[in-house]
């Protein structure tokens, strides 16, 4: 049924067969018609930073930028949903067109730039839910916030979403926002951290619940800058590393006709990259901060593989672009056959 769906889906502009593929899962679940779409999995228990999750397999951010959609994704099967980007202002993220499929490599570039409504529209969105999982809640600035007033930006937003978030993902990866990846900066990121992380154990005093934080990075990252990173991380007891946002890198899709457009690449193409990302974290990280494996899954194998690299959850969002809800399912079962073993 979704291979016919995506052949019409394809005939359409990216950005508008994503909405118009929210609105049809929406449509979907309000009709009970989500039988249709995959059949969710048995449960799969796994645990991460604190927190029980039915199965490892979750929504990567990006898909559902504002909320608006969770209680219809959630009944697709994965075991926990990441909302965002979100931003302490509404903005319309950058010009049109900004979203490009590359179907020969199962891969879309991205230059969206944080388009969403807000942070005060995604928590109103959210406390509608009825879902009562695992919510991730993803947060970034304005893109009219300059580096030096960055961290005010996240602040407000960790404030706002902590109530509702299960987690909250702190981004500075999207290389769709001008300067934000230079927060990923060794000596930057150890003032930045340290001034979110003191937020956070304020607001867990506040709320009676420590959340989670997560840090989302980039796998554009030399050897040396992923050395510096994990040792900032590891001082600053961060509870978790997502590994990894999208690639500027173009290597893997060279001569398609997308290839020189400006934003990030993900699907099949930065698969390798962000593995080896995840696999150097692991080792520097030595099992002290959980990592969640995210890049170019388009498969069972390929979520397995993201576990043999250091990961304990796996997240994707171009792979369902592709291959459409069964391949949640497709994961939780490959991973479960690897726990067996």
């Amino acid at each position: 049924m979704y291979t016919l769906a995506r052949n019409i889906l394809f005939c359409l502009d990216a950005e508008r067969a994503h909405d118009v593929s929210l609105k049809a899962m929406e449509a979907a679940y309000r009709s009970g018609l989500n039988p249709l779409l995959a059949s969710k999995p048995a449960n799969l228990e796994s645990e991460a930073f604190g927190i029980r999750f039915p199965n490892p397999v979750g929504l990567a951010a990006g898909l559902d930028k504002n909320a608006a959609h969770v209680d219809a994704l959630a009944a697709l099967g994965f075991g926990f949903v990441e909302v965002g980007t979100t931003t302490p202002r509404a903005q319309a993220g950058n010009p049109k067109p900004r979203m490009f499929r590359l179907p020969e490599h199962e891969a879309v570039i991205n230059r969206l730039g944080f388009n969403n409504a807000g942070v005060d529209a995604l928590v109103r969105n959210a406390e509608r839910a009825r879902f009562n999982g695992v919510l991730g809640i993803n947060i970034g600035k304005n893109k009219d916030t300059p580096n030096d007033k960055a961290t005010d930006d996240y602040l407000f937003c960790l404030e706002r979403v902590y109530a509702r978030a299960s987690y909250i993902t702190v981004n500075i990866s999207s290389p769709n926002t001008q300067g934000l990846r230079d927060l990923q900066e060794e000596e930057t990121l150890k003032r930045f951290i340290g001034t979110l992380r003191d937020a956070q154990e304020r607001l867990g005093a506040q709320h009676g619940q420590r959340k989670p934080m997560l840090l989302k990075i980039a796998p554009d990252l030399s050897e040396t800058e992923l050395d510096a990173m994990a040792e900032v991380l590891r001082t600053a007891r961060i509870d978790g590393v997502i590994c990894t946002n999208t690639t500027i890198e173009r290597a893997a899709v060279a001569g398609h006709r997308h290839a020189g457009e400006v934003g990030g690449l993900s699907g099949k193409p930065v698969f390798a990259k962000s593995t080896a990302v995840l696999r150097g974290m692991a080792q520097r990280l030595g099992g002290v901060i959980p990592l969640v494996g995210v890049g170019g899954i388009s498969s069972g194998a390929d979520a397995v593989a993201k576990i043999e690299a250091g990961a304990s959850l796996v997240q994707f969002y171009t792979g369902m672009v592709y291959r459409g809800p069964a391949l949640i399912g497709e994961c939780v079962e490959a991973m479960r056959e690897h726990a067996a073993t």
